[in-house]
């Protein structure tokens, strides 16, 4: 099954953040499991978690090759630290952020990559000039994209603006790159020393 949504936009730049020899990698949140399986090109295992029966179930039913899958809280969920690759995306939102970023550094390898793709507010007058002036352009490649979403995908409000994000990131992540995406996402990369 293939779709494309403006998370989905993100997953090329995602793929080509994964560490060549990448061993072991997790997608936390990962609904339905397009990008995990998408991972499993780039990683020899590759874990999914998401904290919908709905999702998980859907993702085990269309999994192929080395992948697993496990429904749970991933503040909370038993997961062995160690990957080599991280990712996440529009997931973050949904928990405690700073809880959420901690626990992926703790469970990221000596020299993995962390890379998160998530919504926030706006907040500032550049904020909100930038989603207007970014509103034409998404719809019109939604349009064209056939932009679709899984069927019961979970959704939430983000609470934090883009600058707490960029900023609790910073602190958290030392080093982090921060990027504005056009299509109202940001991401976060980063290497662990």
């Amino acid at each position: 099954m293939s779709y494309w949504n403006t998370n989905v936009a993100r997953h090329g730049d995602i793929l080509r953040a994964v560490p060549a020899g990448c061993g072991d990698a997790l997608d936390v949140g990962c609904g339905d499991g397009l990008l995990a399986r998408k991972l499993t090109g780039r990683a020899k295992r590759v874990t999914g978690i998401d904290s919908s029966p709905e999702m998980i179930a859907r993702a085990r039913e269309l999994a192929e090759g080395d992948l697993t899958f496990v429904e749970g809280d991933f503040l909370t969920a038993d997961l062995a630290a160690g990957y080599d690759f991280i990712c996440s995306v529009s997931a973050i939102h949904h928990m405690d952020f700073a809880a959420a970023l901690a626990r992926m550094r703790e469970l990221l390898r000596p020299g993995g990559t962390l890379v998160v793709v998530g919504l926030a507010r706006e907040a500032s007058v550049g904020d909100w000039i930038a989603r207007i002036a970014a509103a034409p352009a998404v719809r019109v490649v939604k349009v064209l994209r056939r932009a679709s979403e899984p069927e019961n995908m979970p959704v939430a409000t983000p609470r934090m603006t883009y600058r707490e994000v960029r900023e609790a990131a910073q602190r958290l992540l030392p080093g982090v790159r921060y990027r504005w995406h056009v299509l109202r996402r940001y991401s976060l990369t980063w290497r662990k020393p």
